[in-house]
């Protein structure tokens, strides 16, 4: 891609990121493209779906999030790096509003844009959570999906103005009903790496 039209492109992410965070994933690419000073056949000449936006848009937020997981793995223990990467997850997912609608359908849709990227965050947190069972310290009767939909749950939460001042301390109850050890945390609800 020559350097003026990925130039272009990261500009039309950027600014797309702006407003899927504003107005959720349903905002119009017309309005993105007004936005962003270029036509919509612009846009679409470099994103032809509202799919293929998403998935350029989510994919460096899915591979961080993978990589977190991987990260954890390898550094704390079992239950902390569930509660770690769980927490980073929902955080993300409330960022961008209306994501998780989308992610749980791609889930299940094969010809989806975003279906590997979801597949993929799906089974890193799923790695963690089987890594926590075998330690003991994770429920032994919910699986990667079930996290998912955790995930997805409590990102809702966060996008209800009347649920939002709950979230933090529902999401510590869910986190407690997943582990069958309460993982260590330090003043801020953080898990820490000592357990």
């Amino acid at each position: 891609m020559r350097a003026d039209a990925r130039k272009n492109r990261d500009h039309l992410l950027a600014v797309a990121g702006t407003a899927i965070t504003e107005q959720g994933v349903d905002v119009s690419l017309r309005d993105i493209a007004r936005r962003a000073d270029v036509g919509l056949a612009t846009l679409l000449r470099h994103f032809p779906t509202r799919e293929a936006l998403l998935e350029a848009l989510l994919r460096t937020s899915f591979d961080e999030l993978t990589a977190k997981a991987d990260a954890l793995e390898a550094s704390n223990s079992p239950g902390d790096a569930l509660v770690s990467w769980l927490r980073d997850c929902v955080a993300w997912t409330t960022e961008y509003r209306g994501v998780t609608v989308l992610m749980a359908a791609a889930i299940e849709d094969t010809e989806s844009a975003l279906h590997t990227s979801c597949v993929t965050l799906r089974a890193a947190g799923a790695r963690l959570l089987t890594r926590a069972q075998a330690a003991g310290t994770a429920r032994s009767d919910i699986d990667g999906a079930d996290l998912f939909a955790l995930v997805a749950a409590l990102a809702w939460l966060g996008d209800q103005p009347a649920l939002a001042p709950r979230a933090d301390r529902l999401f510590d109850v869910v986190a407690t009903a997943v582990l069958t050890t309460p993982a260590a945390t330090d003043s801020a609800g953080t898990p820490s790496a000592a357990q």
